[in-house]
């Protein structure tokens, strides 16, 4: 934490807005430079750390004498992480920015990726002044969980049963609720339904909450607890929603520790990180078909993508009148890479890499997807998920997946 600033305040003051001029008691100038080496880059986060000196109170940005929007955040070690948004970059090419620290803290953002804790102890996520989602914790019953969630504009991007009941809706799978992340058999324990002795993960806290004009994020805290009320595992869930001109952008990372003895991920296809799409979106609509589709990196389509593996996958189709997608992207660093995928033309979509066994159909290995992880040992799952206009060409999904893949080369001096 920053000297001299109290706690509610030391993660919003040190997120620079960039606007205006040089702080007249800034330290020294840094050239930054951002080079597309390999791939075209439109509307995507940089960021890089950087050595900062211990009394900054935020971060200044410019291309030429423009001023950036830009964020920054201890990162330990006597450095700092920033943040800005690369608007168009094309392959081959490159664009000097100039940094500085500042020692005069600007104003808490009023713009920007805003985070509220709410009465309930829920998250309200704003991004401009309108509503993105909501960090649900307490009305699960058994999982925390991101409802509802809003396209740029207003209009919903996943279903409403599950938590509210609206006519026409589908009233299956009371428990695709929202945007989720559970797995259907860890240590025997079933934390995917919500009937019978499904178990439960329980939200504890938040480490962090910051708010900014380039993202905001925060850090929860959640423990995994058996039907019987036994805690076999905790997790932190770094979030961070970012600011973009057209659609929205979540960085979703969870790291789960053991608790009490090893972690069993059974081989189930009821996993792991999911939402469910509005019925518009779905590829099937009752006996007919629906005006939704889904595409794999691979080029795989609708109903065949279920169980494929695949670096991301797109699920889009209309929303009110309008076509919006929704992509989820698999980091490379991930287990399995690239994962399956427990997506479903009825509007189930979800990434899973345990559930091999049901996904190939292969009876004679019912453990063949199964992972351990050993006491005293963690695992770590990172996606990004990209809610969109238009189709999976129309919102260019293939050049996100390298942005996210493959980011720009950032030179500091």
């Amino acid at each position: 934490m920053m000297r001299g600033l109290p706690a509610y305040l030391a993660a919003f003051s040190v997120a620079g807005l960039g606007i205006g001029t040089m702080n007249s008691a800034s330290a020294k100038d840094y050239t930054v430079t951002v080079s597309a080496t390999n791939h075209d880059y439109r509307e995507m986060p940089v960021r890089f750390t950087i050595n900062a000196p211990s009394d900054f109170a935020g971060v200044a940005l410019f291309e030429k004498d423009a001023p950036v929007p830009v964020q920054a955040r201890l990162a330990g070690n006597g450095k700092a992480e920033v943040a800005f948004i690369l608007h168009d970059l094309k392959k081959g090419q490159s664009v000097k920015y100039r940094l500085a620290f500042e020692r005069t803290a600007r104003p808490v953002p009023t713009g920007g990726v805003i985070i509220d804790k709410s009465p309930t102890g829920d998250l309200d996520i704003r991004i401009n002044n309108e509503l993105f989602t909501r960090y649900d914790t307490h009305t699960g019953p058994n999982k925390p969980y991101f409802y509802p969630v809003f396209a740029a504009g207003g209009k919903r991007i996943v279903r409403r049963y599950g938590v509210e009941t609206v006519e026409g809706e589908t009233h299956d799978h009371p428990h695709h609720r929202g945007m989720w992340f559970t797995h259907g058999e860890v240590n025997g324990e079933d934390f995917w339904s919500e009937e019978g002795k499904a178990a439960k993960t329980v939200n504890t806290g938040f480490e962090e909450v910051q708010s900014g004009a380039v993202y905001g994020s925060f850090r929860a805290k959640t423990d995994w607890i058996s039907h019987e009320g036994k805690k076999i595992a905790e997790d932190t869930r770094d979030v961070r929603i970012y600011n973009l001109a057209d659609g929205r952008l979540m960085d979703f990372e969870v790291t789960m520790k053991p608790i009490g003895g090893p972690l069993v991920f059974g081989d189930t296809k009821e996993g792991s990180f999911g939402l469910r799409v509005p019925d518009s979106m779905r590829v099937v609509a009752g006996k007919d078909k629906g005006l939704g589709h889904i595409e794999t990196s691979e080029g795989i389509k609708d109903g065949a993508t279920w169980g494929k593996p695949a670096k991301w996958v797109d699920y889009y189709g209309p929303v009110e009148g309008e076509t919006l997608g929704i992509a989820i992207f698999d980091n490379p660093g991930n287990l399995r890479h690239p994962e399956t995928w427990h997506v479903r033309d009825y509007g189930l979509f979800a990434v899973n890499p345990f559930g091999l066994h049901d996904f190939n159909n292969d009876k004679q290995h019912p453990k063949l997807g199964e992972h351990t992880v050993s006491e005293g040992q963690t695992i770590t799952f990172r996606y990004r998920v990209f809610f969109h206009k238009g189709d999976t060409i129309q919102a260019g999904i293939g050049d996100a997946w390298n942005a996210y893949s493959d980011p720009p080369k950032v030179d500091v001096h």
